[in-house]
């Protein structure tokens, strides 16, 4: 009977610990999704999200939407369009947020492509060789939930880019939080077994 006593103790602990963590990283994410993105960037980095054939997926769809209203604003800035083509894909991600991005009218002189990355690490290491060196300020655009872990890879990779969060879709945002949750609980672990 104290055995079980026990047990249920330690996973009543274990389940608090998991709840408090999971709780911090939800407010990490919230922090970096609250705040108003710089005027005037010299490029914005758009990461690439699901492709269903060649239509982006709604959540593609909130990034390029987003990063054509931010273009249409400053017309100095470029965009590099990032992702590679997947699974289901018949276009690179990064294909169809140019051709997104060209129907709500951004000339394609303005658009880089980066069409080879499978993941956020290689969107944005990859994207930072197409940046040219006279550029400054940059802009990473992705759904809110994203925008923590997306900040803190580019920051490991050498970049200070700030935010331009792209809502995400209401019936992908369980899925969505529950599996960033656990991409950054990765991305930790790696972290920690690099330094």
């Amino acid at each position: 009977m104290k055995t079980r006593r026990t047990l249920i103790k330690a996973i009543g602990i274990f389940s608090l610990i998991l709840l408090l963590y999971f709780a911090s990283l939800h407010i990490k994410i919230r922090e970096h999704t609250n705040v108003k993105a710089p005027n005037h960037a010299d490029y914005i980095i758009i990461l690439g999200a699901r492709v269903k054939g060649e239509v982006p997926s709604l959540a593609l769809q909130y990034r390029i939407d987003t990063a054509a209203d931010y273009l249409k604003a400053n017309k100095e800035s470029i965009a590099i369009a990032s992702g590679g083509q997947g699974a289901g894909e018949e276009i690179s991600e990064a294909e169809a947020i140019k051709r997104g991005l060209i129907a709500r009218g951004i000339n394609r002189n303005r658009i880089l492509l980066e069409d080879h990355s499978t993941d956020t690490v290689e969107n944005i290491k990859f994207s930072k060789k197409l940046t040219p060196n006279n550029l400054q300020t940059g802009l990473l655009v992705t759904n809110d939930f994203h925008l923590y872990r997306a900040k803190s890879i580019a920051k490991d990779q050498g970049l200070d880019l700030e935010g331009l969060p792209a809502k995400t879709p209401a019936v992908a945002i369980p899925k969505s939080y529950g599996r960033e949750y656990l991409a950054i609980t990765k991305y930790y672990l790696v972290k920690f077994f690099q330094d």
